[in-house]
């Protein structure tokens, strides 16, 4: 077969991605393999919980496989309201809007809320769904400015040169690569000063900061606030999948009928929607689950620390350790996992600072013996003798 053609440059990228440690692959898992996960963002240890996977079967059962269409032609369900409104709810929102993927909820919200005549203001280490949505927006005529990362101050003063009337600061409120949390009472306060709205990603504080879980607005005593606006995703702390944007009632009003990625996609399946509705309930009633997530974090931060590992401090459930480079961290990883431990590897463009790290999620499930024996894989099969720092 002749291969030759307009596609002969992939072959040139390719192998420049080789060169440098950046190749990917796609790895399927066994559902019984055996290995300690902490590459997964089943914060809670709820995919597998019996209560969630019920209510996903007997979706699925009632409903079909998936949603037939997009949410306002055939794609929505009673599942669907119900889940809005157990959301919003506990998010202290007067409304919620579900969306397909928590990447498709950040394009829908950042795009709706923008426009010609708009101005972001970004984080620089925004995710990447954030990136893509402030791009999507920039397309349609809005102007974008970016501060220093988790930088209220800096946020500020961006604004105070932004001359437009409909001014937005976008930021994570955890950082999916450190874990670190962004100030978001400095935020609101800077935004306020400046009359912006914020928008915020609270992927990874959903189920893990927070009184109970409850999220970065509740951890920063500002729920129910009239100018924040926050994404959540359904497929980390709640075990799911989907995603959801929460608000006032005239936001979600307002993305129902211009938001493209709610307008256009197929609704969430109603299975995904069942079972973070059942994890959300067992979020409310087992409000320990959040606290023991990030006590098992810090545990493993500091127990690795002290044995002379380059490690984050973390604020949530994300351990972040440093990598000498690209390659290390895959061989790295490829160790971990021989020895029964599975670890995710960041490398280039996935970290903002180009340093290449393994992270590990914690869970509320692992036990203490759980997290010893990952310290002491991690310390074993280290590329270093005497760490990273």
């Amino acid at each position: 077969m002749d291969t030759s053609g307009p596609f002969d440059w992939l072959d040139d990228a390719a192998r420049e991605r080789a060169r440098v440690g950046l190749t990917r692959r796609v790895r399927p898992r066994s559902p019984d393999d055996g290995l300690l996960d902490l590459a997964g963002n089943d914060y809670l240890g709820l995919t597998r919980h019996p209560d969630v996977a019920r209510a996903a079967s007997r979706a699925a059962e009632r409903w079909g496989a998936g949603a037939t269409g997009s949410r306002l032609v055939t794609g929505d369900t009673t599942l669907h309201g119900e889940l809005e409104r157990e959301l919003a709810s506990f998010y202290g929102t007067e409304s919620a809007l579900v969306f397909s993927s928590g990447y498709a909820a950040n394009l829908g919200m950042v795009t709706g809320l923008a426009g010609a005549g708009a101005h972001l203001v970004c984080d620089r280490h925004n995710h990447a769904s954030l990136i893509d949505a402030t791009r999507l927006a920039k397309a349609g005529g809005a102007r974008v400015s970016l501060f220093g990362h988790a930088d209220p101050t800096g946020a500020g003063e961006a604004l105070a040169t932004v001359a437009a009337s409909r001014r937005l600061v976008v930021s994570d409120t955890v950082f999916s690569v450190d874990g670190d949390i962004t100030d978001v009472a400095g935020l609101v306060g800077s935004c306020r000063r400046h009359g912006a709205a914020l928008l915020l990603d609270d992927a990874h504080g959903l189920g893990v900061v927070g009184p109970g879980g409850q999220g970065a607005l509740a951890e920063a005593g500002l729920c129910g606030a009239g100018d924040v606006v926050v994404s959540v995703t359904l497929s980390k702390a709640l075990g799911a999948q989907g995603g959801a944007v929460l608000g006032p009632h005239r936001v979600i009003r307002h993305l129902v009928e211009t938001a493209r990625t709610f307008i256009f996609d197929t609704g969430l399946a109603p299975a995904s929607a069942a079972g973070a509705l059942a994890a959300l309930r067992l979020l409310r009633t087992d409000a320990w689950r959040a606290g023991r997530a990030r006590e098992v974090a810090r545990t493993l931060a500091s127990e690795l620390k002290a044995r002379g590992l380059g490690v984050n401090t973390p604020r949530a459930a994300v351990v972040s350790v440093l990598a000498p480079s690209p390659d290390e961290a895959v061989a790295w990883a490829q160790r971990c996992r021989d020895a029964g431990v599975r670890v995710g590897c960041f490398r280039p463009p996935s970290v903002p600072d180009d340093r290449p790290r393994l992270r590990l999620t914690a869970r509320a499930s692992l036990t203490d013996a759980d997290v010893a024996r990952v310290v002491d894989v991690l310390r074993a099969t280290s590329p270093v003798p005497a760490g990273i720092s």
